[in-house]
């Protein structure tokens, strides 16, 4: 029997708030306090957008640690706990299972590039040695590997691998994995400016970034869609693509966290190699914050 969706609706790529001496702990959890506040479905912790890749080991399991408990059940905590080091996400995977993660978020092995063999052979191992949900991340803009269609459908043969996270953008062949995992696996959007059409094609929803600083209106633009609203949901995706846009003109996080840093919730910082956004940049998201009511 197919397991239930690890969640429906948004999941919020939450960002680490940092300082020079590590992650601000306090903001942290006044942040995953509001999120849930204002109606997320899920949190994704220590991911892209949470800058997993320049934590130390021990900060990444901290950060899991902290969020578990902050949550205490309120929503699911998605651990993000990919690597291009096998054996790094297994250790890690097992020990966000141990802390009470309620799934894991297993990006594609960055820089090794693996073929597709290597790829189901990677997440296969560590499915079977992890005793919560995989969702499965692909985003080959970032890592330069592409987790193919039919290789979705090997996957979905395990029953521990419960969900993809698409950010391919390729509508096509999107539909083509919803086909041949046939309901095997849930599929989220990956991307903010697709979640409608995803959903459109039977998705559960989205891993998001705009919904740090956006949280209810991404959540509302789901909620239409799965209320019938089709049309409704349809004109907030049109409506947010220019804010959408704004935080991906530089390389996430960087937007975001200059966002959330204006808005209250931290300090502007983020770690090398990232480097704050550029003023240009910023004043064209501020304005665009703005008109949606974000800022003063």
């Amino acid at each position: 029997m197919r397991n239930k969706p690890v969640f429906r609706g948004v999941a919020t790529a939450l960002i680490t708030p940092m300082t020079e001496d590590g992650i601000d702990f306090d903001a942290f959890g006044r942040i995953i306090d509001w999120q849930i506040e204002q109606g997320i479905n899920a949190l994704v912790i220590a991911g892209t957008t949470g800058e997993g890749s320049t934590l130390t080991d021990e900060e990444h399991k901290e950060a899991i640690r902290f969020s578990v408990k902050r949550i205490a059940g309120r929503v699911p905590v998605i651990a993000a706990t990919g690597s291009n080091d096998t054996q790094y996400a297994l250790e890690l995977s097992k020990c966000a299972c141990e802390d009470g993660a309620d799934a894991l978020l297993v990006v594609t092995p960055y820089y090794n590039k693996a073929t597709q063999k290597g790829l189901i052979k990677m997440y296969t191992t560590i499915a079977d040695a992890s005793t919560k949900p995989l969702i499965l991340y692909n985003v080959p803009s970032r890592t330069g590997i592409n987790i193919e269609p039919s290789t979705y459908a090997a996957l979905a043969e395990h029953p521990n691998i419960a969900g993809i996270k698409e950010a391919n953008s390729n509508i096509s062949k999107i539909v083509e994995t919803a086909a041949l995992v046939n309901g095997r696996m849930d599929i989220y959007s990956g991307n903010d400016d697709q979640v409608v059409p995803i959903l459109s094609i039977g998705g559960q929803g989205v891993i998001s970034v705009l919904s740090n600083i956006m949280p209810a209106g991404t959540v509302e633009m789901c909620n239409r869609f799965f209320q019938g609203d089709v049309a409704g949901s349809a004109a907030l995706q049109r409506e947010f693509l220019p804010l959408i846009n704004a935080l991906f003109c530089e390389v996430n996080p960087i937007p975001v966290n200059a966002a959330m840093a204006a808005m209250g919730w931290c300090k502007n910082y983020v770690r090398l190699p990232l480097t704050p956004m550029e003023e240009q940049h910023w004043q064209h998201l501020r304005s665009l914050m703005k008109a949606q009511g974000l800022l003063g």
